[in-house]
């Protein structure tokens, strides 16, 4: 046995881009993308895609070169997940929702040689560069991605997609993958310090996740996917390789908004998507003229907080059916899928509601997931009651953070990765999470650490104490609250509300700025003077803590003629890099 040899018929080395070529001939007329007017198919999406990567070789582009792009669900960020791994690149999706200081601290940890940039997110990137420039760093190469479907004509440099795509070679074969260990995407779970965590995935964790998540959620040929959830979220749940894997159809739109949503489903008979579950809220308050029926059954899969039993019923009778998964973007997206059972569909509503909002059972590429008391690392017993923190083991998880050897260490142990969230493991092996060991707060799909609000409040001349907790929220499941101390010597009235959320909002991204804010002059805490975090909690969702707030809004970019010089000085820094 031991003098077989593995050869290149034998062992080939796994990557998701493979799911592409197989597509091209596979699946070759198939509608691979929709976006408005614009339509392409499979062949032609690996053509794309060639010319991608070819393009990208064109610009030294080489292996372990990280490309970022800050784009919304569009064509090119659909297509730069299957381009930049085939020119041997790492792909880095920034989060469109950051903020300058965000996307400059990522530009600069990753050291991104190429930055793709949406038209609409021009000015963003303007500010994020005049930020590098000012730390006398080198701009990376910039290619502006106009709409395919309308063009706008925005450029910032000389460099535009479809343009870089059209001067491409299809017949240049793309970089070949030699270890499936190496680096394919490269993604932030913060950019909001100085030093954010970069996870990096290798093509074997990103393949076989893949292929997991299509198996457990049952994903059959031909899916018509719409794209509700960020690409930049874990690279889409790895949907963005999977809907090659089974030559569906990608319904990109802009924005989750509820007139785009249904119009897509009903146009395109949507068959399956991914979204937080406050896209249940927007899909439920969507207005009359809005709204068009759902003719056939949507498979969604959800994550983050658990919808509540009301909110599921009535997504249910609108046609949409709803499998709760839980993850982190250590774990290449999902990691937990609560797989439904036939017997619970005699259940009533809320019964099956309480089963749905279980974390579940592992998915098929992890060889162990646990609940375990990380002191002695033993297993909890299976009770619904001994709490424990959830860990993981397989080849999905992260290969680990990106320049940052200590917090990588200390993700493991024993052979685990320690995922910082408590939970439980009921009788029937099903995993429920009880609470979040690092204080994340999940706001509309997206991680907020408590951590990281309260380090900005400290900052404040007036404030003493502090500490952030989730409340909840009508629209974003859960927003941050603000429980304060102040210095003695503040004069009472000298600062209220108002004052607390408008400093933040000029030192955080928006969705991150805390929507209540409350005074105290004592903070509860032990008898060791550590603050007691769940009587806030409980505080917060209070009649108070759990009053509606108002909406988050995207960061508005400042105007004057002082942004303009500046918008100028980048223009010209920019201009010179793609000269050269």
């Amino acid at each position: 046995m031991d003098r077989l040899i593995k050869c290149p018929a034998n062992h080939v080395p796994l990557t998701p881009t493979t799911f592409l070529s197989r597509a091209a001939v596979a699946y070759s007329d198939r509608p691979s993308i929709v976006y408005g007017q614009t339509r392409f198919t499979w062949k032609q999406t690996h053509e794309r895609c060639l010319r991608l990567a070819s393009s990208l070789r064109s610009l030294n582009v080489s292996k372990n070169d990280v490309v970022s792009v800050l784009a919304p669900n569009v064509p090119a960020l659909y297509e730069m997940h299957f381009g930049v791994p085939m020119a041997g690149a790492v792909l880095n999706t920034i989060n469109t929702r950051l903020d300058a200081g965000n996307v400059a601290n990522i530009l600069k940890h990753s050291e991104a040689k190429v930055f793709f940039v949406d038209y609409q997110y021009v000015r963003l990137a303007v500010q994020a560069f005049d930020r590098l420039l000012r730390d006398g760093l080198q701009l990376p190469l910039v290619v502006v991605i106009d709409d395919v479907d309308a063009p706008t004509g925005v450029r910032l440099g000389e460099l535009e997609y479809e343009q870089l795509i059209a001067r491409g070679d299809p017949t240049r074969h793309p970089c070949p993958i030699l270890d499936e260990w190496d680096a394919i995407a490269l993604n932030y779970t913060s950019g909001t310090t100085s030093a954010p965590k970069g996870v990096v995935y290798s093509h074997r964790g990103a393949y076989l996740s893949t292929l997991s998540l299509l198996l457990q959620w049952g994903v059959g040929n031909e899916p018509v996917y719409l794209w509700s959830l960020p690409m930049f979220h874990c690279n889409g749940w790895t949907f963005t390789w999977g809907m090659a894997a089974r030559g569906g159809t990608n319904v990109c739109i802009r924005a989750p908004t509820a007139r785009d949503m249904y119009r897509a489903i009903a146009d395109h008979r949507v068959t399956h998507m991914c979204c937080a579950p406050t896209v249940f809220s927007i899909l439920l308050e969507a207005g009359p003229a809005d709204r068009r029926r759902v003719a056939s059954p949507v498979q969604v899969l959800t994550g983050g907080a658990p919808p509540p039993a009301t909110l599921l019923e009535k997504i249910q009778r609108l046609g949409f059916h709803v499998t709760h998964a839980y993850g982190l973007t250590e774990a290449t997206g999902p990691a937990l899928v609560c797989e439904w059972r036939q017997q619970w569909n005699r259940l009533p509503m809320e019964e099956q509601a309480r089963l749905k909002a279980r974390q579940g059972i592992s998915v098929l590429t992890l060889a162990d997931a646990d609940v375990k008391d990380t002191d002695t690392m033993s297993s909890v017993p299976h009770d619904g009651e001994s709490l424990g923190q959830i860990v993981l083991r397989g080849s999905s998880i992260m290969k680990g953070y990106y320049k940052n050897p200590d917090d990588t260490a200390a993700a493991f142990k024993d052979g685990w990765f320690l995922t910082g969230d408590l939970g439980v493991v009921h009788p029937d092996g099903y995993v429920e999470i009880k609470d979040r060991a690092k204080d994340i707060i999940i706001s509309g799909g997206e991680n907020i650490s408590s951590l990281e609000v309260e380090a900005v409040l400290y900052r404040h001349p007036m404030v003493l104490e502090a500490a952030v907790v989730a409340m909840p929220h009508p629209h974003w499941g859960e927003t941050p609250c603000a429980f304060l101390k102040v210095k003695k010597e503040t004069q009472e009235g000298s600062i209220n509300e108002e004052d607390i959320i408008s400093y933040c909002r000029n030192s955080m991204p928006r969705f991150m700025v805390p929507k209540k804010v409350v005074f105290m002059e004592e903070l509860p805490k032990t008898s060791t003077g550590k603050i007691q975090k769940f009587l806030l909690r409980k505080a917060a969702r209070g009649p108070q803590g759990g009053a509606a707030a108002p909406l988050c809004k995207l960061p508005q970019a400042a105007s004057g003629n002082g942004n303009a010089t500046r918008h100028s000085e980048v223009q010209e820094q920019v201009l010179a890099m793609a000269r050269l």
